[in-house]
């Protein structure tokens, strides 16, 4: 099935594997709320993700550590309610997950019972028991390797990973063991192109790359950064394709002139009583 036949139906797994075998490159766009999910999907993305990555972009934290299986089951709810044809996969949230096989398993299923269709875990090797049990049960998992977010502390801050030979040499191996656990996908963050393309050839899964150049089976963004909403923020690997900012604060200035000068509400945007008349007794003169 081409990418055109399936735009406009709701994209599964199996839908996705189709486009990967077809060697049609996967779209993906982090987004964290429902008028924003919306707008995404009538672009026709392929997987929208409800990243952890909230607890920095909604919640102006310096990190992902604090959000919890609380907010990521809030977030998904919201932007699920918005799309209608794309995938919607979730982050499981730092210590959803690690701590035992049933609490995964828990907070796993709160999420899909909040409208994911799939969860995204951070790890390798060490996570693949795990997978392999949410895989066997039911619950589909894309895997995060390379730069992973949740474990900044280990890695010393936002720091690309895999560029000597013995980190990536760990990496493909964590790509290895997250494919034979069942995993349906890998995201590859922050890792030399080099070294994804080595993962991308060597797995029959499909990759999706942030930071990783432009070998990966697909792409990801935070939509934010797509649109430009912090001109700020820019790292390497991020293109704008507008400027949000400067359009939205444009925008805003000018309504609030419109409000200081009177010019809004006009006419037009106005409410008006109803002009027929009533008598006492309620009936109409």
């Amino acid at each position: 099935m081409s990418k055109d036949k399936i735009e406009k139906t709701k994209i599964t797994i199996p839908m996705l594997r189709n486009l990967y075998h077809q060697d049609q490159k996967i779209s993906a766009i982090t987004a964290y709320d429902y008028t924003m999910a919306r707008i995404v999907d009538s672009a026709d993305v392929d997987i929208v993700l409800v990243g952890d990555s909230l607890g920095m972009v909604v919640q102006g934290e310096t990190n992902t550590l604090p959000v919890d299986i609380d907010h990521m089951i809030y977030h998904t709810k919201c932007v699920s309610k918005g799309i209608k044809k794309a995938h919607v996969m979730a982050d499981m949230p730092f210590m959803s997950y690690q701590s035992s096989h049933e609490d995964a398993v828990s907070n796993a299923g709160k999420l899909l019972k909040a409208g994911a269709e799939s969860i995204k875990l951070e790890g390798g090797e060490e996570i693949a028991d795990l997978v392999w049990y949410l895989n066997k049960i039911g619950i589909p998992v894309m895997g995060h390797i390379g730069l992973k977010p949740q474990s900044i502390h280990t890695m010393g801050g936002y720091k690309a990973q895999g560029r000597s030979k013995v980190d990536a040499d760990n990496i493909f191996n964590d790509a290895q063991a997250l494919e034979e656990a069942g995993a349906f996908g890998l995201l590859l963050e922050g890792i030399p192109q080099e070294v994804a393309n080595e993962i991308t050839q060597s797995v029959n899964i499909p990759t999706i790359g942030i930071g990783s150049g432009p070998d990966c089976s697909g792409q990801i963004l935070v939509v934010y950064d797509v649109l430009g909403a912090d001109p700020e923020f820019k790292p390497k690997f991020v293109r704008h394709y507008m400027n949000m900012h400067e359009s939205a604060s444009k925008a805003l200035k000018t309504y609030i002139k419109d409000v200081q000068d009177g010019f809004f509400p006009n006419e037009a945007e106005s409410m008006h009583r109803n002009l027929v008349e009533v008598k006492a007794g309620g009936g109409k003169k």
